[in-house]
């Protein structure tokens, strides 16, 4: 039994014993009965209000993290490293010995996957020498994917002016390419929405879709298939106006071009029009159901599902709280869900907890953000805006023992 799975009670039974202190003793000095602490060591009452915790560490001499069974040391809070991300975006002279073209393929690689499964410590450490290896390579399609993943770090971890830097780098390295361009236009938006500029967003993110969808046409009668993707569309265009058939070209295309799409409809939310972000998820919708088996080069996890998830987060952003807790327990069920990558799906958890907090659901906020942590606990420990979810919930009363650990970890106290 590791110490994550010791109950708190036995814990707290454990530290009294090694401070040579009976019930009574330190039911006294917590001004309370000694049935009281007989009950939180067995197990009979929960220990599940962050004040008390404390109280108790303070009473026995430890700090809250050793009754809450976790090890001192765990990472919290930005991880260093940030400031070595923004030298290398300021570096313009190029090694005089750049990668080898797989090599560096194989370490943006291993950089996405890092990402995904939520790594940031790791990624913050590797990113300034993966950017300085793909600004000296001759490949526009790394030099792409480098920047983009540094916007989407630098955005979870509350620098989305640099992240708006580095996805506006990835825009110049694209070049005339439209669907290299229309991937790096995600980073684009996202960094806005982040900066609260989701008007700029949205003017970015619609086009963008536009110009990746709407070139998918049939190739005797020119009909437009559309960003709703019909499953009659023949013989499509890929992104470059050359035949390709229905091949890998059509789908990572539409892949990009729905990412666009959802991306869009969510920085419609933002700005109020609502209808319009319904509008939005409508057109994603159809364009997922028609996407079978690609390869998803450009990381976009786009896909029925991450459709879903968009209609919760639009549903809350107009108010209908009620809704987007209804569409995340059926999100949570489909098969598709855990197919998503830990950090997708840890984002998505820590924007549910908000959605529970405007219901009032202090329980349900607490078990989404518990399962973010679990999912992908960078998510919850590294970025600002899961400490705000943390700390409103955390001031419940009383506050969830779960949530009062993680208060703990990112250094809140109540």
């Amino acid at each position: 039994m590791t110490s994550d799975d010791i109950p708190i009670g036995r814990r707290v039974a454990s530290w009294r014993v090694r401070r040579s202190m009976t019930q009574q003793m330190l039911a006294d000095r917590l001004r309370r009965s000694k049935s009281w602490v007989d009950k939180i060591e067995r197990g009979v009452r929960p220990l599940d209000r962050y004040s008390v915790i404390q109280e108790l560490a303070h009473v026995l001499r430890v700090e809250p993290e050793a009754l809450l069974g976790q090890p001192r040391g765990t990472p919290a809070g930005t991880p260093d490293g940030v400031d070595d991300i923004r030298a290398a975006l300021a570096r313009y002279a190029t090694p005089k010995a750049p990668p080898q073209t797989d090599e560096l393929r194989r370490q943006v690689g291993h950089a996405w996957l890092t990402y995904q499964h939520a790594h940031y410590g790791q990624l913050v450490r590797v990113l300034p020498s993966l950017l300085d290896a793909a600004q000296g390579a001759r490949s526009a399609e790394l030099l792409v994917q480098a920047y983009r993943i540094t916007s989407s770090l630098l955005v979870k971890l509350g620098e989305a002016d640099l992240g708006w830097l580095a996805a506006d780098r990835a825009m110049t390295a694209a070049g005339d390419d439209r669907l290299l361009a229309a991937a790096a236009t995600i980073s684009v938006g996202q960094a806005l929405c982040a900066q609260d500029r989701d008007h700029l967003a949205l003017a970015v993110l619609l086009p963008a879709a536009n110009r990746v969808l709407l070139p998918l046409v049939y190739a005797g009668d020119q009909e437009v298939c559309g960003p709703f993707g019909d499953q009659n569309c023949r013989k499509p265009l890929d992104h470059d106006g050359q035949g390709e058939g229905a091949g890998q070209g059509e789908h990572r295309g539409r892949a990009v071009g729905g990412t666009l799409l959802v991306q869009a409809a969510l920085a419609a939310a933002g700005c109020g029009e609502h209808r319009r972000a319904d509008e939005l998820t409508d057109r994603a919708a159809g364009v997922a159901t028609n996407l079978r088996g690609y390869d998803d080069t450009h990381r976009t996890s786009f896909g029925p599902v991450a459709v879903e998830v968009a209609r919760v987060l639009v549903a809350a952003s107009r108010g209908d709280a009620a809704e987007a807790v209804r569409r995340h327990a059926v999100i949570v069920r489909r098969e598709g869900w855990l197919r998503l990558p830990a950090e997708y799906r840890g984002a998505y958890l820590v924007d549910v907890a908000r959605v529970y907090l405007q219901l009032g659901d202090v329980r349900g906020a607490a078990r989404a953000l518990v399962d973010a942590d679990s999912v992908a606990p960078a998510e919850v420990r590294f970025r600002p805006l899961a400490r705000t979810v943390i700390a409103d919930i955390a001031r419940a009363q009383p506050a969830p023992a779960g949530v009062a650990r993680l208060a703990t970890l990112v250094g809140l106290t109540r």
